[in-house]
């Protein structure tokens, strides 16, 4: 079913945001979940947002108040400013991205997800991108964003870039316009990118579009599961799945 030159990406199953446990204090995204999913040689899935400065920061969210003491976005802080925030009930604070691939040193694979603010921008694939070129692990990035994975293959077009999707309603993307969402439903808008790999979230599995780029031989993966009981009827409709909440 998959690409062999991917084998590697489906080979073993990917620690969302890392290895994380809130109540062990491991904090998504952080580096105690990723030597974590080290240590349980799981492959490591994260997530980059742009810093105010240019920086590629391994953080999920546009603010900060979810995830620290502090309120705001992370684009309007510097990198080095980020770096000093700890980690709500942890002791350890956001990376960047080259702090973190320094970490990992390809003792497992990594799924990196450039999130976007949907406004044509491409620096952060432009940072994230210039950050891995000298990279000589395993790692690829991918976006729900047709952009950004579009700029990826630009900017190092050996990297391999996969799309990211799910159902795309209203309510979980208000700030797409109906027709966009459209697009990004169909799969006709990250067509245009010609996305390596896809990842479509578990109730995405056994839609039309996923169905239409399984028949490409490309590998399939998905997000998010938190049971076993899900992974296994996951599994059947795709090469590997992201998980958290519980041991894959």
């Amino acid at each position: 079913m998959t690409d062999t030159a991917l084998d590697w990406l489906t080979a073993r199953p990917i620690a969302h945001r890392g290895l994380h446990d809130r109540a062990r204090g491991i904090i998504e995204n952080s580096s105690s979940a990723f030597a974590a999913a080290i240590a349980h040689d799981y492959a490591i899935e994260c997530d980059l947002q742009i810093s105010g400065d240019g920086e590629a920061m391994v953080f999920h969210d546009v603010r900060l108040d979810r995830l620290t003491g502090q309120t705001g976005r992370v684009d309007q802080l510097s990198a080095e400013h980020l770096g000093q925030i700890v980690l709500t009930g942890s002791t350890d604070k956001p990376q960047t991205l080259e702090q973190m691939l320094d970490q990992v040193d390809d003792r497992v694979p990594l799924v990196i997800e450039l999130k976007s603010h949907w406004d044509g921008s491409e620096r952060l694939a432009t940072r994230a991108c210039q950050v891995l070129a000298g990279y000589r692990g395993r790692a690829a990035l991918m976006s729900f964003d047709p952009v950004a994975v579009a700029a990826c293959l630009k900017f190092v077009p050996d990297l391999p870039r996969g799309g990211v999707a799910g159902m795309f309603k209203a309510v979980n993307w208000p700030r797409l316009s109906a027709e966009q969402r459209a697009a990004l439903q169909t799969g006709a808008a990250m067509d245009k990118s010609n996305p390596d790999f896809m990842s479509y979230s578990v109730e995405a599995l056994d839609a039309p579009v996923a169905e239409r780029f399984r028949a490409t031989g490309k590998p399939v993966i998905c997000w998010t599961v938190r049971d076993k009981a899900t992974a296994q009827r996951a599994l059947k409709l795709c090469d590997q799945i992201t998980f958290e909440g519980f041991r894959a």
